[in-house]
């Protein structure tokens, strides 16, 4: 529960930080386990990629370097790292001078009910929608606002997750976490390219169930198909996978596909 920014432990940001005043950067939240960092590659690309494509030009070395160091001081727990285009003056026009800022969280171990893995949740049909913007789409950047509007739509304990869809009605992802279907043996993601994050446990599932022999389809997906489904579940980073039992009218069963899926990600996450 320490922080660090730029590499030295800290509590605070400037408050001319472009993160702070436009959300202007990434961030990517990872599993530790005995001050070892899940997935830390994955992640890694993913944050090269979104870095390239918004133009900070982070030092990826270094990076990786004070991530390891501060995940061995965590232990176990979840680290969350954040990368900011850094400060600059009012309006929109960016410092070509300015320091893309590191900023690294750590937090305890996630805490979730075993029941969520073992007996499946249930989805909460959100009505906000993700808004359509292919030069953002996959990355975790740190313009959160459709997510918070969405987790804010339900308090209830029955639903530990909710569905969202994009502005013409595909199936995109949960608010927190990816979204798969089974059909007849495969496995189904939507495709991304238009918005929804790009997880690093989908990615991971996605090429393990294709050294499997698994079929795996990234494409995009209806609200019909999504109730035609054999299995469902929903994944991420820092819980792996939980079965889905329902959303709304419709439902569906913990699986076989989604079990063995399962089995594989306790053993990568240590649970």
């Amino acid at each position: 529960m320490h922080s660090w920014v730029d590499g030295q432990p800290a509590d605070a940001v400037p408050l001319k930080d472009r993160g702070l005043a436009y959300g202007d950067g990434l961030f990517e939240t990872i599993a530790v386990k005995a001050g070892q960092p899940v997935l830390l590659d994955r992640h890694l690309q993913r944050l090269d990629e979104g870095c390239r494509r918004l133009a900070l030009a982070a030092d990826q070395e270094l990076v990786r370097s004070e991530v390891l160091a501060f995940a061995a001081a965590l232990g176990d727990g979840v680290l969350k790292l954040i990368l900011t285009r850094g400060d600059s003056q009012r309006g929109y026009g960016i410092n070509a001078g300015a320091s893309v800022r590191r900023i690294l969280q750590g937090s305890p171990p996630a805490t979730y009910p075993q029941t969520h893995g073992s007996s499946g949740v249930r989805l909460f049909p959100c009505a906000t929608r993700l808004s359509e913007q292919p030069l953002l789409a996959g990355l975790k950047h740190l313009n959160r606002l459709e997510q918070v509007m969405a987790r804010a739509e339900w308090q209830d304990a029955d639903h530990v997750e909710g569905l969202m869809l994009d502005m013409s009605g595909r199936v995109i992802e949960g608010v927190f976490s990816n979204l798969f279907l089974v059909h007849d043996g495969q496995l189904l993601t939507a495709d991304l390219s238009r918005c929804g994050v790009a997880g690093v446990m989908r990615a991971e599932l996605l090429a393990r169930a294709e050294a499997l022999g698994i079929v795996t389809t990234v494409a995009d997906i209806s609200l019909a198909q999504l109730q035609q489904a054999d299995e469902v579940f929903v994944c991420n980073s820092v819980y792996g996978i939980w079965p889905v039992l329902g959303c709304g009218p419709m439902s569906w069963s913990a699986g076989p596909l989604t079990r063995k899926l399962q089995g594989i990600v306790r053993a990568l996450l240590g649970v």
